[in-house]
């Protein structure tokens, strides 16, 4: 491999290591925050011990994720230097905000949750925790608007060899950065839901504090099922952003060859890039593409064979890797639908094999956003900037092939101890359960 791939890959895999954390921090904080209001207005202790319980947790991987989170950005001036240099003054600015103030405001608030637990007032320590929720996704919102400006730069002229930010608000308000962030943090809710649900079911069969978990798993359940039909809607009015900014990854995302209009979709396919064509087809629906990208069964969709070849990005995995987000995105839905619906019916405690599922179920929404976040980026190839910059011309020109292979080692080996402590932090006081309510201690200690 070439410096360009091994930095391709390194950066592959620091950013998805770090993307495991981040979708559970946002939505498990957003449910801690509901149980402490919950807490705060019905006085009811319960929740009290719920909002600890789920914050131990959550803080548990916060503190992983920042470690993890770290590395990226030392990564664009060592192995993206060129990149930095062309595009710095304009991916720069929302990289800045996110970190002095909105990042400032999560560590801040962070810390008086975490420690001011009967030494602040009730309100203030709510307060806490909500900034913590909203400041979270502001951080969100702003390393995405840098990602969607990559994916569709706007707001800037190119003058004395780079790339200078002429309008702020273009950048702010650009529909793909924005439509990018309401996607992503309803999909890392569905995250929090399903970690939720998913404990609180352990817990179920062994009989584990019932009504606890009952109360813990209600709550994931509801969130759940909004969260999953904001992802599907979101969802869906992505792709016609992206058929509208980006219609190469369209068409690499449902293996579309020929520019077409009354454009349909297989739902069974093997593209072949060589060939230009899919060597398996089977199952055509005709329209159906034509009106996810632009609500017209009638319109027209560019196929891959009208598309330069070196302006194509790698078509099997965007292809494999669309496929699979979506019927993992089935199951999710059709397992929300479930839980919620068991909840209703008082029924949730006689579902004992639903229950065994959704334990491991813990682990699909992280794979589902995963799949979404390759689809984004290597569907972008072969830009770094889409239309503006090559990945080949942003890596640097200093750094050796030899000297990147140590350090994509280094990073391998430190995420992967880390990703242990963080599995063995969250199995441990996962499986040790809620501390006793107060009003328990004293006949435990009698007994």
């Amino acid at each position: 491999m070439d410096v360009v791939a091994l930095s391709r890959l390194q950066f592959a895999v620091t950013s998805m290591f770090h993307f495991i954390f981040v979708p559970l921090t946002l939505g498990l904080v957003l449910l801690v925050a509901w149980m402490e209001t919950r807490y705060v207005r019905t006085g009811d202790e319960m929740y009290k011990r719920m909002a600890k319980f789920w914050g131990k947790l959550f803080l548990i991987n916060f503190a992983l994720g920042i470690v993890t989170g770290i590395t990226l950005e030392f990564q664009f001036g060592m192995n993206w230097a060129e990149y930095s240099r062309y595009v710095g003054d304009i991916f720069g600015a929302p990289l800045a905000i996110e970190a002095t103030a909105a990042f400032f405001l999560e560590s801040v608030f962070i810390g008086v949750w975490a420690f001011g637990w009967d030494k602040v007032s009730k309100k203030v320590h709510l307060l806490s925790i909500w900034i913590v929720a909203i400041s979270s996704n502001l951080s969100a919102l702003w390393i995405l608007l840098a990602n969607g400006w990559m994916q569709n730069p706007v707001g800037y002229v190119l003058r004395n060899g780079r790339a200078e930010m002429v309008d702020f608000g273009a950048m702010f308000t650009n529909p793909y950065g924005v439509w990018k962030f309401y996607h992503t943090v309803v999909s890392c809710y569905t995250v929090g839901a399903f970690f939720v649900m998913g404990i609180s079911a352990w817990h179920l069969l062994r009989g584990s504090k019932p009504e606890f978990f009952r109360r813990s798993f209600r709550m994931g359940a509801y969130f759940g099922l909004v969260a999953i039909a904001l992802s599907l809607l979101t969802g869906d009015y992505q792709a016609e952003v992206v058929a509208r900014y980006q219609p190469a990854k369209l068409a690499a995302m449902e293996a579309h060859w020929e520019t077409g209009t009354n454009a349909g979709i297989h739902l069974l396919a093997w593209p072949d890039a060589e060939q230009e064509r899919n060597v398996v087809e089977a199952a055509y629906v005709p329209g159906v593409l034509s009106y996810l990208a632009y609500r017209d069964l009638d319109a027209e969709v560019v196929g891959l064979n009208d598309i330069p070849r070196e302006d194509r990005p790698p078509i099997l995995p965007v292809f494999l890797s669309f496929r699979a987000m979506v019927g993992l995105g089935g199951l999710m839905v059709l397992a929300s639908v479930l839980a919620a619906f068991f909840v209703w019916r008082g029924t949730l405690d006689k579902q004992r094999l639903f229950l065994r599922l959704l334990i491991y179920f813990i682990p699909i929404p992280y794979l589902t956003i995963q799949l979404g976040w390759l689809v984004a980026e290597v569907g972008r190839q072969p830009w770094l900037v889409y239309g503006v910059m090559r990945t080949s011309e942003g890596v640097s020109t200093a750094i050796n092939a030899t000297q990147v292979v140590v350090s994509l080692i280094g990073f391998t080996l430190l995420y992967s101890a880390l990703g242990f402590i963080d599995i063995y932090l969250l199995f441990k006081f996962s499986r040790k359960g809620p501390e006793e309510s107060p009003a328990a201690q004293p006949i435990l200690k009698e007994a």
